[in-house]
């Protein structure tokens, strides 16, 4: 068994049930952060997807028949001595096994009752199966990430089930814990990655709203028409990302692509022909030497890098964005906290190597 360090979050007793995607991130980040996590693993767990495994550093694996009168009890005894519970099955699950907050919340009514899920506990697609890409289509949100002659394409498990699903759960689990310091009550949160990840997508509301938001591609400079805020290709055939949206940081692009005089930003009658110019040029030389003539400018370029380069970008090594365990190259806790940070464990319960390049 791992044992966790002191951390901001020393002291807090989690149970987590053991399964995929979002629920066992939010039990890592919680077992980051210093919390004691035990997670209930059930016999002929999910497999596929790999279920919770690779996330379950810094954590108690406790081994638990749901199905056997001993197994319950074992898990009750767990949640008996917890601050807050953790579960990501569908509504209609944990009740069926005995589990349900209704139950386990009126035995114990400081506890915390975490549920995550993709639709919700509610509605009509509540007990229906789903997956990241299917929540965020439902939001209205997904249409942002699509290409002209192309469908949306999203990153995988990022904006729902990490972004919508468990970040937003872990915020509101510390609400209930801080309220419940002073009302002496716990409560059940409905976290579903549905309504995360549409409230995630506010600040485009409000652009709508105030009437700079256009849903035409031709003339929002984030739906990949501009020839300012997108990623193009380089002579290697490798990538480079521009977001010079702010007018100083557009001159600085252009002028070190070499229009000068610097094209108009605000424009779109003028965009398709200044982006057919724009990605000419970036065709002539490779990444490498982009990378050299935009290095410490202000006009927001950046290569996209693969999983491999990333923690040897010298931003990321000067923040310490990354340490090693089993020969994996893995993200650091965030965000940093000055007094308290998070360390999160390794092989043996120590802090793993962080990766440098010296």
């Amino acid at each position: 068994m791992e044992t966790h360090r002191a951390g901001p979050l020393a002291g807090l007793r989690i149970v987590e049930f053991a399964g995929i995607g979002p629920a066992p991130f939010a039990g890592m980040v919680l077992a980051d952060f210093g919390a004691e996590v035990t997670v209930i693993e059930r016999p002929g767990g999910e497999s596929r997807l790999g279920g919770g495994s690779a996330l379950n550093r810094g954590k108690r694996v406790l081994r638990a028949d749901l199905k056997t009168p001993a197994g319950l009890a074992l898990v009750r005894d767990q949640v008996a001595s917890a601050d807050a519970l953790i579960e990501g099955f569908r509504p209609g699950v944990m009740e069926r096994l005995g589990l349900g907050p209704d139950t386990l919340c009126a035995a114990h009514p400081r506890l915390v009752y975490a549920r995550l899920t993709g639709w919700g506990q509610t509605g009509p697609l509540a007990r229906t199966a789903g997956h990241d890409i299917n929540y965020v289509a439902l939001t209205g949100l997904m249409p942002a990430a699509a290409r002209e002659g192309h469908g949306p394409a999203l990153p995988a498990t990022l904006l729902g089930d990490i972004g919508g699903g468990a970040l937003t759960m872990l915020f509101g689990l510390m609400c209930a814990l801080w309220e419940s310091r002073r009302s002496g009550r716990g409560q059940v949160i409905d976290a579903a990655i549905l309504d995360g990840v549409g409230y995630m997508g506010s600040l485009i509301q409000a652009l709508r709203a105030d009437g700079l938001w256009s849903d035409d591609p031709a003339r929002n400079f984030f739906l990949h028409q501009s020839p300012y805020y997108d990623c193009f290709e380089c002579a290697d055939g490798r990538w480079l990302s521009l977001g010079a949206i702010e007018p100083q940081f557009h001159a600085e692009l252009m002028t070190r692509l070499g229009f000068v005089p610097v094209p108009p930003q605000d424009d779109p009658a003028q965009w398709p022909a200044l982006r057919a110019r724009v990605a000419a040029r970036l065709r002539e030389r490779p990444l490498a030497e982009w990378v050299l003539v935009f290095g410490g400018s202000d006009a927001c370029v950046t290569p996209v890098l693969t999983a491999a380069e990333a923690p040897l970008h010298p931003q990321q090594q000067a923040r310490r964005n990354f340490f090693m365990r089993d020969g994996v190259a893995w993200a650091m806790p965030a965000p940093k906290l000055s007094r308290t940070p998070a360390t999160p464990a390794g092989n043996r319960g120590e802090l793993a190597d962080d990766i440098r390049t010296e």
